[in-house]
Order: C-alpha cells, then sequence, then structure tokens
C-alpha cells in the first residue's frame, strides 16, 4: 500500500509517465476509473484516426477512376466502421494493460483523490483505500467542454465521445467549432455521405495554424462539399422537433438551419474536479493547476502534468511533460520543455502539421523575416499519388537564418512535421536544409524545395 509514486490517470500522460518511473526503480502504481489509456487511446487520438482511415479508403475507392481502376456499388457500412475503431482502441487499451504488468505497475481501479498526508484516496463501487505515496502526479485530462448555449444532451447534441460511436450515421451535421476535433470530424463525416456544415466564431478555420494553410483548408473543403461559415456563433439549438435548428449568427444577420444532429467541439475542459485541489490547497487559475518547470505544484510531493496544466493539450505533450517530471523525482537533471518547439498536427484531408511561430506571429514578434512556399501541385510524387492539394510554407528569421517557424498543409504531412522539429531543435539554419540533399521523389523534398523558396534558389516553381 505504499509507492514511491502514485499517478492518477492513465492517459498518454500518466501510462507513459507510470512506465518511466518504473524504469528508474521508482514502485509505483496508477489509479484509473475507466480504461487504460485514457481519452487518447480510447476516445481521441486512436480511434479518430481509424475512422479516418476508414473514410480514406472509402475515398480512395469512390476516385478509383481517376487511377485507371475501375469499382462498381462500393458502398460504406456505417456500423461497421465505428466498430472497426472501437476494436482498434481496445486492442490499444490491451497494449496498455500487457505493459503495465511488464513494467510491474500496480494498476487500482476506480477514482482517485489527492488527500492531505502524501496519500490518494482510491473509490471503486463505493468502498474508499488510501494508499500512502512520497510522490503523487495528477494527470487527469479534460473532457469536452461544454457551451452554456450548447448543452450535450448525448442524442441530438453530442460532443466528440458521441460521435466516435454513433449506430447511425445522420444525413445533415452541423459541427460547431473548426479546431482539429471539428475538421477531423467534418472530414469523415462528408466522407460517409452526410451534409456537414462548419460554424467558426473566428474569421479563419483551423485559427490556430497559418492564415495561408486555414484558406487552403476551406478551399479544400468546399471541394469536397463540406460548408463552412467563418466569423459565424451558434446563439441556440432548437432539439423539441424531429431534428434540429440551429441559430447562426453571422454578420450578415441570422441563419437557421435544419440538420439531425449538433456535433460541439468547443474545446475541451480540464478534469481537476473532486480530486482534492480545494482539501489540499493546490494552486489552480482558469481552470488549471499551476506548477513548476518541472510540473511541481505548491504543495510538497504533489505534480500535475497534461490537460489539467495551461499547457498545449497534446497526447505528445503529456507525455514528454510526465517523463520530465518523473526524471527529476528520480535525481536526474532534465531540460524543461521547450513549448515553442511542440509539433501541432490534425489528420482531416488534407492533413496539417505545424511547429513554431506562424509568419503573422514572426512579424509581430519583431522578426524581419525569410518566407518559402513550396505547391505540392509542383511535386512529382504528389501528382503521383493524386494529392496536388496544399504546400509547405517554412518563416526563417532574415538576420541569422533561425528556422521560427514550418506549416504544412497537404497528403501525410503529420508524417513529415518532424524533420522541423528536429531541425529546430538543433538550432539549424535555412542554409543547412537547403544543402542536406532530399530523397526524389518524395513529399519530403518539398521542405527542402520551400527553404530554396525563401533564399531565392527555388528549382521547380
Amino acid at each position: 500500500m505504499n509507492y514511491d509514486l502514485i499517478v492518477i490517470g492513465s492517459g498518454p500522460g500518466g501510462y507513459v509517465t507510470a512506465i518511466r518511473a518504473s524504469q528508474l526503480g521508482l514502485k509505483t502504481a496508477i489509479v484509473e476509473k475507466e480504461s487504460l489509456g485514457g481519452v487518447c487511446l480510447n476516445w481521441g487520438c486512436i480511434p479518430t484516426k481509424a475512422l479516418l482511415k476508414s473514410a480514406q479508403v472509402f475515398d480512395y475507392i469512390n476516385h478509383a477512376s481517376d487511377f485507371g481502376i475501375s469499382i462498381k456499388d462500393a458502398n460504406a457500412d456505417f456500423s461497421a466502421i465505428i466498430e472497426r475503431s472501437r476494436d482498434v482502441a481496445n486492442g490499444m487499451s490491451n497494449g496498455i494493460a500487457y505493459l503495465m504488468k511488464k513494467n510491474k505497475i500496480e494498476v487500482i481501479n476506480g477514482c482517485g483523490k489527492v488527500v492531505k498526508g502524501g496519500k490518494v484516496a482510491v473509490t471503486e463501487d463505493g468502498k474508499t483505500t488510501e494508499y500512502v505515496a512520497k510522490h503523487t502526479i495528477i494527470a487527469t485530462g479534460a473532457r469536452s467542454r461544454e457551451l452554456p448555449n450548447l448543452p450535450q444532451d448525448g442524442k441530438k447534441v453530442i460532443g466528440y465521445r458521441a460521435a466516435l460511436s454513433l449506430g447511425v450515421a445522420p444525413k445533415k451535421m452541423v459541427i460547431v467549432g473548426s479546431g482539429a476535433i471539428g475538421v477531423e470530424f467534418a472530414y469523415f463525416y462528408n466522407a460517409m455521405g452526410v451534409e456537414v456544415t462548419v460554424v467558426e466564431y473566428m474569421p479563419n478555420i483551423v485559427p490556430v495554424e497559418d492564415a495561408d494553410v486555414s484558406k487552403q483548408l476551406q478551399r479544400s473543403f468546399k471541394k469536397s462539399g463540406i460548408k463552412v461559415m467563418t466569423n459565424a456563433s451558434v446563439e441556440s439549438v432548437d432539439t423539441k422537433g424531429s431534428g434540429c435548428k440551429v441559430l447562426v449568427k453571422t454578420k450578415k444577420g441570422v441563419e437557421t438551419i435544419e440538420c439531425d444532429m449538433v456535433l460541439s467541439a468547443v474545446g475541451i475542459q480540464a478534469n481537476i474536479e473532486n480530486i482534492g485541489l480545494e482539501e489540499v490547497g493546490i494552486k489552480t487559475d482558469s481552470g488549471k493547476i499551476i506548477v513548476d518547470d518541472f510540473y511541481r505544484t505548491n504543495i510538497p510531493g504533489v505534480h500535475a502534468i497534461g490537460d489539467v496544466l495551461p499547457t498545449q493539450a497534446l497526447a505528445h505533450v503529456a507525455s514528454a511533460e510526465g517523463i520530465i517530471c518523473v526524471e527529476k523525482i528520480a535525481g536526474h537533471d532534465p531540460e524543461p520543455i521547450d513549448y515553442g518547439n511542440i509539433p501541432g498536427c490534425t489528420y482531416c484531408a488534407p492533413e496539417i502539421a505545424s511547429v513554431g511561430m506562424t509568419e503573422e506571429a514572426a512579424k509581430q514578434a519583431g522578426y524581419e523575416v525569410k518566407v518559402g512556399k513550396f505547391p505540392f501541385s509542383a511535386s512529382g510524387k504528389a501528382s503521383a499519388a493524386g494529392h496536388k492539394d496544399g504546400f509547405v510554407k517554412v518563416v526563417f528569421d532574415a538576420k541569422y537564418g533561425e528556422w521560427l517557424g514550418c506549416h504544412m498543409i497537404g497528403y501525410n504531412v503529420t508524417e513529415m512535421i518532424a524533420e522541423a522539429v528536429v531541425a529546430r531543435k538543433l538550432e539549424t539554419t535555412g542554409h543547412e536544409i537547403l544543402k542536406a540533399v532530399h530523397p526524389h521523389p518524395t513529399m519530403s523534398e518539398a521542405v527542402m524545395e520551400a527553404v530554396a523558396d525563401a533564399y531565392d534558389e527555388v528549382i521547380h516553381i
């Protein structure tokens, strides 16, 4: 019942942290109230990618004639696609159970709560058991955020979790919010034949991305038949009838959209309620836990990582935070995370991947910039693959050649962004990227070409 470390939550922050702690010789336990792997493996990153793969395959089949192949009467079995997604998620969760056993980490089922005196109380089926730990890490993640004027009923107004397990696809869907969750589901449901409308409050969809990327995605969505409304807000949803009547306010006035279902994708909310923060005295601000560079809260022995913090709510961020946290606990001297070099990936079609500053942010920060852009329409590999939409855009400091940002939209670009992340970590200059020979024909040579464009040496455009 006594541990060196107890981790509350088994998402990609929690389970990775527990494994690294065990590797470092700490006697470790992990508390989970539902399924190992948390939201990411069970209701987020992994099952959505399974759905998106099915959508991609169906899209290929529907456009097989573009590749000289004739296919007739292809149909998407929506329930089978959902079932495959759930099977993939369950398989991954079982894999985490194996890793816990392999690393001798005790899994404690129930709801965890931090209590005074270096203890964690775990409640399951009305029974509470207390465990003692020298260190506790809160990794309880987040859930779908609900707006007051857009309450979720789980049937007509749903969040991402329900969107992953519908029995039948709706005919018409309104998606509120165009961040990663919103646009990924927009692509999936559109590919399944659903009439999709995306409503975004900001001037651009995927508003955290470079403006050029946002414009390209909007063009691609329009070509796919997805309706996009920007500078728009959902005022209310009437669910009294058989469907939904969505009241949308735009600059032109108020418009009513009728649909079968509304998906609320307006962000996430940290799970910090009922885990003992108030009783122990752990400081929070704006619904997030406050920590230092090594994830220590104001209470000795209590740490926090992942979506409960005001850092980027991304699986790979939570994992990295957890590893640094336990390495510090174990007496190592880890380097704090550079949050300016965190890649972001969105898996709609075309995919989006980015790291560092946008062109606008770099200019606002006072940099004189060199900007290069290479369209996939000029890429031989992209043409051969039938994926000519999109581009690679790079932003450099004109004075010293520092790589300030890289922004991609196109086929499979989520697999390409790591080059920019590693190069920026190594403080690589534009000239070094330009003179590093990239393989041909590949999508990745577009990175070299974009850099060449920034330095007026581009060959293929």
